[in-house]
């Protein structure tokens, strides 16, 4: 009897041990209409025949479980190479979620709190300066001392006053440039310290705590976990966070035996014409996730495929856990992934700990769930997760602009329509 409850209880362990892993196999959902959801591929092949796309993946999971996970068009169009599930994408801005995840582990080994000022750890952001008056005519400027200091809460919720290089507001962006702050976009040769201390030496857009602004807070947030752990952040992302998971094709630089995996990059001419990316177009070479570097963009320099991500996200929705690893603690990710802002950032949704987070607001506008949390990156992906229906979802392009952008949006609608 005693051996019977023995093997009952080691079988029921090994199952929920199963159930915290997302299998790579494709099954149908006792809770999902398979041919209301079966409408996304008319809808993904649609925008493909029309030419406004050239490939997708889309990725969705219920419960632990992938309901989807296809590539649809093409990967490379000049050698008209389908695109594959596993293709890898530049993933840009997802990046961040990782970074934020980093700074909350070792927030939770007690190196850092949130409300720390980020100046205890590299002193050049000490004594930050706000700016007060701007000239465009030959891009100088006067600032008042900030009102109080950076703190790693600021650079989680984007409320730093810190700006984005190359992609941020008019007057930052010219005195960034002017600097020759990097934008941690692309392939950039410059070591990242050096780099944060440059930007230190810049003004803040706004008082630290008063307003959003997406900016170099997250390439910060990077650096600051290089400076606390004493690793660089590929490695700390690698043995702290990738490997624990069993995330195998997550990278800073894509190995060369990867590279065929790595979907082609495009634009979009005024015409709607969908072009190739190329290696000098607004200065970022579309070859940059197979080129070495030291400066590991904590912001945007991640390359990576869906299932890999739809691993990092389901961790979350796991409360921390995956693969027999509790990368977190389900407080440490309810908190992440809480508004931290007595205001919306976007007009309906909050901003969490690295995340943009849905309100009563947000959930009344579109089918996800209060609480769902989500981003995306500059080349066209979009993730999210929803804890409340067991949800992770991403759609993968690789253009950028794109003006039939409202794919994500559509298949988001079919996605939750087919829940029952």
């Amino acid at each position: 009897m005693k051996r019977y409850i023995g093997s009952m209880l080691l079988a029921i362990a090994g199952t929920a041990a199963q159930a915290q892993v997302l299998s790579p196999l494709v099954k149908a959902h006792p809770q999902v209409n398979t041919a209301r959801l079966a409408r996304i591929d008319s809808v993904v092949n649609e925008y493909i025949r029309n030419d406004w796309v050239k490939g997708v993946v889309v990725l969705l999971a219920k419960d632990n479980q992938l309901l989807l996970n296809k590539g649809y068009g093409l990967q490379d169009a000049d050698t008209k190479k389908p695109m594959p599930a596993n293709a890898i994408f530049r993933i840009m801005s997802q990046t961040k979620a990782i970074t934020s995840v980093a700074i909350m582990m070792l927030y939770e080994e007690g190196k850092l709190l949130l409300d720390d000022p980020i100046a205890n750890y590299i002193p050049e952001f000490k004594n930050a300066r706000v700016l007060d008056a701007y000239h465009a005519a030959d891009t100088t400027y006067t600032t008042v001392p900030a009102n109080r200091p950076i703190t790693f809460r600021d650079l989680l919720t984007h409320t730093s006053g810190i700006d984005y290089a190359a992609i941020g507001s008019d007057q930052l962006r010219a005195i960034y440039q002017k600097a020759g702050i990097p934008s941690g976009l692309g392939s950039i040769d410059m070591n990242l310290l050096d780099a944060m201390k440059l930007l230190a030496k810049q003004p803040l857009k706004f008082q630290p705590g008063t307003q959003w602004q997406y900016g170099l807070n997250t390439d910060l947030l990077g650096c600051l976990v290089q400076v606390i752990s004493g690793t660089t952040l590929d490695v700390f992302f690698k043995q702290r966070i990738f490997e624990p998971l069993g995330m195998h094709d997550t990278y800073f630089t894509v190995p060369a035996a990867k590279a065929s995996r790595m979907a082609a990059a495009y634009t979009e001419t005024a015409d709607g014409k969908i072009i190739k990316w190329g290696h000098a177009f607004r200065g970022i070479d579309e070859d940059y996730p197979l080129m070495p570097t030291q400066f590991y963009s904590g912001g945007a320099g991640l390359s990576s495929t869906a299932y890999d991500y739809a691993i990092f996200l389901q961790m979350l929705l796991n409360k921390g856990r995956y693969n027999n690893v509790q990368l977190l603690s389900p407080r440490t990710v309810e908190m992440m992934t809480t508004g931290q802002q007595d205001y919306l950032f976007n007009g309906s949704n909050n901003f969490g700990l690295g995340f943009e987070v849905v309100t009563d607001k947000g959930a009344a506008l579109g089918p996800r769930n209060k609480g769902s949390f989500a981003w995306g990156g500059y080349f066209g992906t979009t993730y999210w997760a929803d804890p409340k229906a067991g949800v992770v979802a991403l759609i993968m392009t690789q253009q950028s602009p794109n003006s039939h952008g409202d794919l994500a949006a559509k298949l988001q609608a079919l996605m939750y329509a087919s829940f029952k």
